[in-house]
């Protein structure tokens, strides 16, 4: 196994070259879950063609809210590829639990008889499957589709006033990532003022954990916000504001 650093597709291509396997994996989340930013999955996908390698994509963050119906993120890019091992959660945007592969049938039979998390695993109960039913039903319609521009105009504002609250009072480090998905995270630098920060909206009745290295690297430590189709206007205010106060009172 070789990692390759963010979102660094020749670090990764040079690495693809000097590989002599003859299987090969291309594995990386779709929307990264402590930046919210999306994977560059096209040229991800090139590179797969290109050395003749499987691609193993983490949807966790992506199904229910990008792409048409909610179908993710290879929806959103209009990918299709037989490359493509897809994985997602079903604990997420379909509320329940569990999650799937999707793939080849090759691979999926291979799945089948070797995983041996997948063999010893009890199915999921009828009702689980029933609920499954009914949230991809949701996603796929017209409140789906609602619900999806009701987070998007939420992840909108609440951009647009932490921008305008480190306009106002600048603090040193402090920064907004660069995410348009439901994973908004406020980067503050210092492992202290995370925490301080998060216990002090704890107490305003707001949950934002602070994370930390070796989560994230050293000295990018963060709030991470996580909005939802089924926060208001009103909610989104109320932790700009509390915010905002806590920042004044930190000082």
């Amino acid at each position: 196994m070789q990692r390759y650093a963010h979102r660094n597709l020749h670090v990764l291509e040079r690495q693809l070259e000097r590989c002599t396997t003859p299987i090969k994996l291309i594995v990386t989340d779709a929307v990264f879950s402590m930046d919210g930013d999306i994977a560059d999955l096209p040229e991800l996908l090139a590179l797969a063609d290109r050395f003749d390698a499987w691609l193993v994509v983490d949807d966790a963050h992506g199904l229910g809210v990008l792409g048409e119906q909610g179908r993710g993120t290879l929806s959103h890019f209009g990918l299709c590829s037989e490359r493509f091992i897809c994985m997602g959660t079903l604990g997420k945007a379909a509320g329940i639990g569990g999650a799937f592969v999707a793939a080849h049938p090759t691979v999926i039979e291979w799945l089948l008889q070797t995983a041996r998390s997948y063999i010893y695993t009890t199915a999921a109960p009828p009702a689980i499957a029933h609920a499954l039913r009914e949230s991809l039903r949701l996603m796929r319609g017209d409140e789906g589709d609602q619900r999806r521009r009701q987070l998007q105009q939420r992840v909108q504002l609440l951009r647009d006033q932490l921008a305008a609250l480190i306009a106002a009072q600048p603090q040193p480090g402090w920064r907004l990532a660069d995410s348009h998905a439901a994973i908004q995270p406020l980067i503050v630098g210092d492992n202290a003022g995370a925490l301080a920060l998060s216990a002090a909206l704890e107490r305003e009745g707001l949950w934002v954990p602070a994370i930390r290295p070796p989560t994230v690297p050293l000295g990018t430590a963060r709030l991470r916000i996580t909005l939802s189709a089924a926060h208001s206007v009103d909610d989104v205010q109320r932790l700009s504001e509390a915010l905002a106060r806590t920042v004044q009172a930190l000082r």
